[in-house]
């Protein structure tokens, strides 16, 4: 059969056993209650419990490969299905919609209204419903009486694939403009499928899509904060000295950058409010805790890793105090790269050439941390080329060409920061201390840096600072922190070869 025969299946959420269109959040709470979905936790957060998954699932993710992906998707990196797989899949969720309580949420995916796309969910949970009413841009009355959607989220969490051994699927066809989910409770599979349609059409039109958070200064300067899951954009990017314009997911334009979403999605293991206040202050009604335990007086129990370690809060990005909105900003004049380092042997921060930008953004080294994924229980070495692999439909090259134009156009200052571990790798070092990179941060703001001395490392030729105010000197370059110091020889060129050898596929 071909593709051009397949017949597409429309999702009517009005066949369903019952449907709720756009419904507030105290009513969304009151129906995720009462579903047996979640609880109120003592803070006026919702809290919910994902299921067998508590992190993504990306095996389980496919894109249609047809005639309009065939030569734009890169392929290597992800799954395809065809045609008559995908409308398999939505031919079961209509059967399976006159048995089922529906709920239904229209929003935006693009601060930008210039690169926007209008996104009608399908649902059959109240707390997921929450959930991407907090997450996406939420439209105004006027808005959403003139709403049209261009893309479908279809998400059944508890039909299953029921192949190959696999229950979980995630798949999207950018042709029907049509996702579908199934088998997986985690809410961050949604957040991610808009994510993963922006990476698609924005570079298509010239548009720089990014992995990233991003903040502004009293100054109205604008930084960008590259990583992946657990190097701490969400908590470098609430920052009480800047204003907060997106914690994970940007696109640049010929203009600036704007948010693609419309709330945050903090980790909260260890959460404290000494440590990050304005994502403590965050968790109130409105909010959805997921998968963090409670004590018997429904107080968050965030040192509580025992269901998985990527416990997370999810709430609307005004919840921070100076939020900007609407969340756009000019162009960045400071970029950082963060990097969860597992083998605790690159420096807590290093100015980038060029030329060495494009190699840590093509690189997209860090180590996965516990839980993000499903399967990870500690931090894993990976390279996430654009600090995002699994969220890139297109070649890595297209990226990050634009990237190297937005650098060379607005002169951007580039800078590598370790939030891994310092004094050992993973079992004998520990964490990078918050307080150390913030420093460290502030000083690369205010050109403090600059000022002071540089030296070079030997082993991948970063340059690193002499002095930061704030910082012990030997925390600043990483070899000092070890006691043994042939140990981490051996180390940083274990992980130098490693780099070189990732870095192949591109040359």
């Amino acid at each position: 059969m071909s593709a051009a025969s397949v017949n597409r299946v429309t999702i009517d959420p009005s066949n369903a056993k019952e449907v709720f269109f756009n419904l507030t959040v105290p009513e969304l709470i009151e129906h995720a209650v009462r579903n047996g979905e979640g609880v109120l936790a003592d803070n006026g957060a919702l809290v919910a419990y994902t299921g067998k998954y508590t992190g993504r699932t990306p095996k389980d993710k496919f894109t249609v490969r047809d005639s309009s992906t065939e030569d734009q998707i890169w392929w290597g990196n992800n799954g395809d299905i065809t045609p008559e797989t995908f409308a398999m899949l939505m031919e079961r969720a209509a059967k399976a919609l006159p048995e089922k309580r529906i709920y239904v949420v229209d929003c935006f995916g693009g601060a930008d209204p210039t690169h926007r796309i209008s996104v009608r969910f399908i649902l059959e949970n109240a707390y997921h419903a929450l959930f991407v009413r907090t997450l996406l841009i939420r439209p105004t009355d006027s808005e959403m009486a003139a709403f049209a959607p261009e893309w479908t989220i279809v998400d059944l969490c508890r039909e299953t694939w029921d192949r190959d051994g696999k229950d979980a699927v995630i798949a999207l066809n950018m042709g029907e403009k049509s996702v579908i989910i199934m088998g997986t409770g985690y809410a961050g599979e949604l957040k991610k499928s808009v994510f993963t349609i922006m990476n698609y059409l924005l570079p298509l039109s010239g548009v720089l899509s990014m992995h990233c958070s991003a903040n502004i200064g009293p100054n109205g300067d604008s930084a960008l904060f590259f990583g992946l899951s657990g190097t701490g954009k969400t908590t470098l990017s609430a920052d009480p000295e800047r204003n907060l314009i997106g914690d994970d997911e940007h696109g640049w334009n010929d203009y600036g950058i704007f948010n693609i979403e419309g709330g945050c999605y903090a980790k909260c293991i260890k959460l404290s409010h000494e440590g990050e206040p304005q994502i403590w202050n965050a968790i109130k009604f409105g909010s959805v805790l997921e998968n963090v335990v409670l004590d018997g007086c429904r107080h968050p129990d965030y040192d509580d890793g025992s269901l998985t370690e990527n416990t997370r809060c999810a709430y609307p990005v005004d919840y921070i105090d100076g939020a900007v909105l609407p969340s756009v900003g000019g162009h960045p004049q400071n970029i950082f790269f963060l990097t969860c380092d597992a083998f605790g042997v690159l420096p807590p921060i290093s100015k980038l050439t060029r030329e060495q930008a494009m190699f840590h953004f093509l690189s997209g080294y860090t180590a996965k941390v516990a839980g993000t994924e499903a399967g990870i229980t500690e931090p894993q070495t990976t390279f996430s080329t654009c600090f995002g692999a699994p969220f890139l439909p297109l070649h890595p090259s297209v990226y990050a060409h634009l990237l190297g134009e937005k650098m060379d156009q607005h002169s951007a200052n580039v800078w590598l920061i370790n939030t891994g571990w310092t004094g050992g790798s993973y079992g004998t070092g520990h964490r990078m201390k918050l307080a150390h990179t913030r420093a460290m941060i502030h000083s690369a703001f205010s050109g403090a840096l600059d000022a002071g001395g540089w030296e070079t490392e030997p082993v991948f030729g970063l340059h690193i600072p002499t002095a930061c105010e704030g910082v012990p000197t030997e925390v600043l370059n990483p070899r000092k922190t070890w006691n043994d110091k042939e140990a981490y020889d051996r180390k940083a060129t274990q992980l130098k070869a490693m780099f070189d050898e990732n870095y192949k596929k591109f040359q």
